[in-house]
């Protein structure tokens, strides 16, 4: 025997305007991130860059020095702990890394001179200043002085607690994914 009641004509409607609402919005969504991926879209929720929505533009040349753009940070222990102590987001790159957003200070042959901040060719960095710990009161490692080598460049944000080249060094070239371009951001 069947004691419920059953369901009114208005109750059904209303059941099934959620349904299509439901779904439609999960389709949006679906076809939202999946043309983000595609046009190169990403989302920066991390004030090393201005916070919202960015574009990936493709180089076809090297990247040079000033200029911002996505890299994937290398698969290696430094980027590992990072993840660990919630640095770096989960993402698409090798190591499952979130592309950062840096701008790029020195290349290949240029000296890079790491005391409590930073210098390159002698030049001093504005905002590079070396934090010794982290917003948790844990030591950071820091970079050395040298010289970048073939094949790599450092990376830097203007963000004081920002994880960029001053704690984890050069990163390797084939990491950058292209041009940073801001669509719609807000810098707080």
């Amino acid at each position: 025997m069947n004691l419920a009641m059953p369901e009114s004509p208005a109750m059904s409607r209303q059941r099934r305007r959620a349904c299509v609402t439901l779904s439609l919005s999960a389709g949006l969504l679906i076809v939202f991130f999946a043309a983000g991926r595609i046009g190169g879209l990403r989302v920066n929720m991390t004030p090393s860059e201005p916070l919202g929505l960015w574009r990936i533009i493709p180089l076809t040349r090297a990247a040079r020095s000033g200029e911002t753009v996505f890299v994937c940070p290398p698969d290696n222990a430094a980027m590992r702990e990072a993840r660990q102590r919630g640095y770096l987001r989960p993402g698409l790159c090798p190591g499952g890394f979130a592309p950062l957003i840096k701008t790029v200070i020195a290349l290949a042959g240029q000296r890079v001179d790491v005391t409590d901040r930073i210098a390159i060719d002698g030049v001093p960095i504005a905002s590079s200043r070396i934090m010794e710990k982290d917003g948790q009161g844990r030591s950071l490692r820091h970079d050395q002085s040298g010289m970048v080598r073939p094949g790599e460049v450092y990376l830097h944000s203007n963000f004081i607690g920002s994880w960029d080249s001053r704690y984890f060094g050069p990163v390797p070239v084939s990491g950058v994914l292209g041009l940073a371009q801001e669509v719609l951001t807000y810098a707080p």
